[in-house]
């Protein structure tokens, strides 16, 4: 055999996708980095060096009284420390999220397509989370309320299309069920703003279904990180029955895969980060079609590299979009309405391209 002879397809894959991983960790690390200097209140690089080269100085303080209200801060560690970094965490984990659901549902139902805004996921954990904000719950009471509407928004769009199919979820029937349970929970989210306070409980809830990540703080990214660690490390844990699920079922069974099982696991494990997303950040559309589309052009289908891929892209992108949305006018912009303006757009070309041939 020839020592020149060209790669196969799946090494040409693995090749780039090894070589886009750190292209796409150099990419969310500059993003972060323009995040740190973004805002009303203008950092410079010099004053951003020295700010954090003061860290340390500062965990001692905070260490030492106690607590944070009892530290004095400077105009800059207040913003940068109190204020930037925790959104900055808070999007990472958010835009990561979301992608790898998108991800992982895309995966098992065999098509670019899936989201977990399709399936009625975000509409579920949305109108979980609004009910329970109608009510004042703690921040516990929140997710766990999104995170149980929107497995059942899930699994109601999954048994609609399994009876409309015939027993096989084909991905246009898929596609209307999760329109029709979206609605459905919009729609009860609608009857919520309706019952709500108009002046103490409406203009929260309203703002928060925008999406946005102007409240975020540091026990919100607390919040998050357990939850999406867990999801997203286990997802990456069955990375390969992921794979196994792109094939017919009688092949994947006949290689010992309990398809139903895995599929379970998937939708609640992408359930359960989208909806601990929703409840921190609100409804921010999109992430899930729009990244892993871009990232299986970038690494292919493989979920060895599509699952972090999906979350370095998702971790970027939505941390890029926070930054337009509180730089680019004097008024922050809802961070939801920007990721629905690139989102669109984009599902349209996906209509295009696809045209009906989804099955």
């Amino acid at each position: 055999m020839s020592r020149n002879h060209p790669p196969t397809q799946s090494e040409a894959q693995t090749r780039r996708a090894r070589l886009m991983l750190p292209l796409l960790c150099l990419a969310l690390l500059l993003s972060v980095a323009a995040s740190l200097v973004v805002g009303r209140y203008s950092i410079g690089i010099p004053q951003l060096v020295s700010t954090l080269g003061s860290l340390p100085e500062l965990v001692g303080r905070i260490a030492e009284a106690g607590g944070v209200d009892s530290v004095a801060m400077s105009n800059e560690e207040r913003v940068l420390f109190m204020m930037r970094m925790p959104r900055i965490l808070g999007a990472l984990l958010i835009g990561g999220a979301l992608a790898v659901a998108g991800a992982a549902f895309q995966g098992m139902f065999r098509n670019p397509m899936v989201s977990p805004d399709l399936l009625g996921a975000s509409a579920g954990a949305g109108f979980g989370a609004a009910c329970a904000m109608l009510f004042a719950a703690p921040v516990a009471v929140i997710t766990g309320s999104a995170f149980l509407m929107g497995l059942v928004a899930v699994t109601l769009t999954y048994l609609i299309s399994l009876s409309v199919g015939r027993g096989t979820p084909g991905i246009t029937v898929l596609v209307l069920a999760g329109v029709v349970i979206g609605a459905l929970f919009q729609s009860c989210t609608s009857i919520t703003k309706l019952v709500a306070d108009p002046y103490s409980q409406l203009p929260g809830i309203t703002f928060f279904l925008m999406g946005g990540l102007s409240s975020v703080t540091w026990r919100s990214v607390l919040v998050l990180a357990a939850p999406i660690s867990v999801g997203v490390t286990t997802l990456y844990l069955l990375r390969w029955r992921i794979n196994l699920l792109a094939l017919k079922d009688d092949e994947a069974q006949s290689l010992g895969l309990n398809t139903n099982r895995i599929r379970g696991v998937v939708i609640v494990l992408a359930t359960l980060i989208t909806a601990v997303s929703v409840a921190v950040g609100g409804l921010i559309a999109w992430v899930g079609l729009v990244i892993p589309h871009f990232m299986r052009m970038l690494v292919g289908p493989d979920h060895r590299w599509l699952l972090p891929a999906s979350f370095l892209g998702g971790a970027a992108y939505l941390v890029l979009m926070d930054n337009i949305a509180r730089g680019l006018f004097a008024m922050e912009i809802p961070i939801g309405i920007l990721t629905a303006l690139v989102g669109a757009p984009v599902f349209i070309m996906l209509l295009l391209r696809y045209k009906g041939g989804w099955d």
